[in-house]
């Protein structure tokens, strides 16, 4: 078994959902952002993912792609977010790594030799938001030789005749996005999202993790109760840029601040399915 799949049948066991919380790698900085991961795990995220900064990130909202060009501007680039990874494998042999983000860099680094060093530094999947699936056999094919798994997007408007072409060669998760449009603009009531992971059941047995507009531990219980996981990336890179000061310095209160919101969108998933 994976990673990804030890974890998720770990979490049918206890009977609960995921947490799956998402960061920019290198934001606000390399360092400031190595202690941040290294303590995402131990706050309660289930699955991580981590972003790679990419200057055009045409599905994200103004936040997150003010959190990719802080990274950017602070020097960070795919060979090192890889060092990233291979760093917290090493501190961490269980928790899934997701690389999360665009082709772009992906296909100036090579697709084949990409998947090689990202297996190599302990990372277990991708998901490339911008590659369609007629499109991903460049990445599909190296990526299944490195045994790393490539999680596919759902959205509202992916009907029953796209659905069965979106999840052909899915593999790890899928993971659905709740509201139409950019992240961090608004969020998806729990009625829709329950329907959606239902109509998701049927044309899949893999694990569903639920991401787009979840800002608060009550709107991650209301997505727990529905999918498999609750993805959060939004907010989290808020409450990092709240806690910048006015020359995009990391005050010294950062990483506490975006660790507790973790360990408290953690708690309200995990109490989402056995309320007290």
């Amino acid at each position: 078994m994976t990673r990804i799949e030890k974890r998720f049948a770990a979490l049918k066991k206890e009977g609960r959902a995921g947490l799956v919380a998402y960061l920019v790698a290198g934001d606000p900085d390399p360092d400031t952002s190595t202690r941040l991961f290294e303590g995402v795990a131990a706050a309660g995220a289930d699955l991580i993912e981590i972003g790679m900064p990419f200057s055009d990130p045409m599905a994200d909202g103004p936040s997150i792609q003010a959190a990719g060009l802080r990274a950017l501007q602070s020097g960070m680039t795919l060979k090192k977010t890889l060092a990233l990874v291979r760093h917290l494998r090493a501190r961490d042999p269980d928790t899934p790594y997701v690389l999360m983000g665009y082709y772009n860099p992906i296909y100036r680094y090579g697709a084949a030799a990409f998947c090689r060093d990202a297996a190599a530094a302990g990372a277990d999947g991708f998901i490339i938001v911008d590659l369609p699936p007629e499109e991903e056999r460049e990445l599909a094919d190296p990526a299944a030789a490195a045994g790393l798994d490539l999680v596919r997007l759902a959205t509202p408007t992916s009907d029953e005749h796209r659905l069965p072409t979106i999840l052909k060669r899915a593999s790890g998760f899928v993971y659905y996005v709740a509201i139409a449009g950019i992240t961090g603009t608004r969020s998806a009531d729990a009625g829709s999202v329950t329907r959606a992971v239902s109509r998701l059941r049927r044309f899949t047995d893999l694990p569903i993790a639920v991401g787009f507009g979840i800002k608060n531990p009550s709107q991650a219980a209301e997505v727990a109760r529905a999918a498999d996981a609750a993805a959060v990336g939004t907010a989290l890179v808020d409450r990092l840029a709240q806690n910048l000061d006015p020359a995009g310095k990391p005050k010294p209160g950062l990483v506490d601040a975006v660790l507790a919101d973790i360990a408290a969108l953690a708690k309200g998933v995990r109490s989402a399915r056995h309320p007290g």
